[in-house]
């Protein structure tokens, strides 16, 4: 199989060099791309498919056909860092994103020992949800008791009379009862399994290929159901089963989730990919409801929803913005999370920052009667060893009204990054006790 890496925005020209990718395999991956939630009107939302070469664009992950598989990383560098960081460094870097955004409890030690050089994004993810999988089934598979009915020559549990009186008139040697049975065949499993068979079919390293033979093994009293049978409502996580949650949170992120996409098309091809504005989005709003808990601050995110232009009574335009932070019944703060590389301010005043994202951010202090708004960018080496945080007076000189442009460094440990989104956020809206 022809296997290639990039990074977002990159351009992979055509041909049979190291660096280059054949023609027909590129078609390949582009009718793969193509077929994503991800690829809008034009389908060239993931890839764009051009005469001389593929280009990425701002949707990282992983496509696959029979042929070729496709890595697309993110640009995640750290303050400091000279070189490039490696293909290694950046898929460790967004698994610790995707990790923060979904709460899963992935120390850094962790995440270095998930890969090798040679793995690919969706290997390191597939033997980090197959290598837990297997160690929780090994201390038993959560059961449940289920309600069945059955004819059986012994009484098991209530006789259903209507149904004996009826269907089994004629036959007065079965008995129609109604009973629970202790089953492990039950959403939460069956979900599982759907996960396990699904990777089988991806895995090619063989570490990632023999766990999931063993886990199949282990699954094999589970119902088979497809993707658009299992049932997600189904589940009920409690104090019995808790253990369970960072597996269903990647089972949900594997198999389809909030900010990142599945698909298989009838070409064979597979895709595996998140959208990096979004996943940002969700990063700094987990981080920042953790480093604000205990004050009266609270985050939302994907709120608000009030319209710009009204005609008559019907409103039009409704806004999102990304993370409201509110205090009591007040907004206190908007901030607008952007996947963006700000540009150092020796060589541009606006640092690169978009005439439309400040209007959008003064459209949002006026619609949310709300003083502060922020921009937040990651930062990246070409900005310095300190991050950006610069504030803006909106309108007019000594104004009220601020919009900040802050960037915040997503190659730092969790703990580090939330204390610097506390800081970030509350010196402008926590007293310095709260600090």
């Amino acid at each position: 199989m022809i296997r290639r890496t990039i990074l977002e925005w990159q351009r992979l020209p055509y041909g049979d060099g190291p660096d280059q990718i054949p023609a027909g395999a590129a078609s390949g991956l582009a009718v793969a791309a193509a077929a994503s939630s991800f690829a809008g009107r034009g389908g060239d939302g993931v890839l764009e498919h051009g005469r001389k070469s593929l280009r990425a664009r701002g949707i990282v992950g992983v496509l696959a056909t029979p042929d070729a598989q496709l890595e697309i990383l993110p640009k995640i560098d750290a303050p400091g860092e000279n070189d490039a960081a490696s293909d290694t460094v950046l898929r460790h870097r967004l698994v610790h994103m995707l990790g923060v955004a979904l709460n899963l409890r992935i120390d850094e030690a962790g995440i270095a020992r998930l890969g090798l050089q040679s793995d690919s994004l969706l290997e390191i993810l597939i033997r980090l949800f197959s290598t837990r999988l297997l160690n929780t089934v090994r201390n038993g598979m959560p059961r449940q008791y289920l309600a069945r009915s059955d004819d059986l020559p012994a009484l098991r549990g209530r006789l259903n009379t209507t149904r004996q009186f009826s269907v089994l008139a004629t036959h007065p040697e079965r008995l129609a009862c109604d009973f629970d049975e202790l089953s492990a065949d039950i959403p939460l499993n069956q979900v599982m399994k759907a996960t396990v068979t699904h990777l089988s079919r991806l895995a090619r390293a063989s570490d990632n290929q023999r766990i999931l033979r063993e886990l199949a093994f282990a699954y094999a009293g589970i119902s088979n159901l497809t993707l658009a049978e299992l049932n997600w409502d189904g589940i009920t996580l409690d104090r019995t089963n808790q253990r369970w949650g960072d597996l269903l949170s990647l089972a949900r992120l594997l198999l389809g989730g909030h900010y990142q996409k599945t698909s298989s098309g009838r070409t064979g091809g597979h895709a595996l990919l998140f959208e990096m504005n979004l996943l940002f989005e969700e990063y700094v709003a987990r981080l920042l409801k953790n480093a604000l808990a205990g004050t009266e601050l609270r985050v939302s995110t994907q709120g608000g929803h009030r319209s710009c232009l009204y005609d008559g009574d019907v409103g039009r335009f409704r806004t999102k913005p990304d993370i409201i932070i509110r205090r009591g019944s007040e907004i206190a703060m908007i901030i607008d999370t952007k996947w963006k590389r700000m540009t150092p301010r020796i060589d541009d005043p606006k640092q690169g920052v978009s005439q439309g994202d400040v209007y959008q951010l003064m459209a949002y202090s006026q619609l949310y009667g709300c003083q502060q708004t922020m921009l937040l960018y990651p930062h990246h080496t070409g900005l310095g060893d300190e991050p950006e945080n610069r504030g803006y007076s909106i309108a007019e000189q000594d104004s009220p009204n601020t919009l900040t442009l802050s960037t915040i460094d997503v190659t730092a440990p969790a703990v580090s990054c939330a204390q610097a989104l506390r800081r970030l956020v509350g010196t402008r809206l926590l007293s310095t006790a709260s600090l």
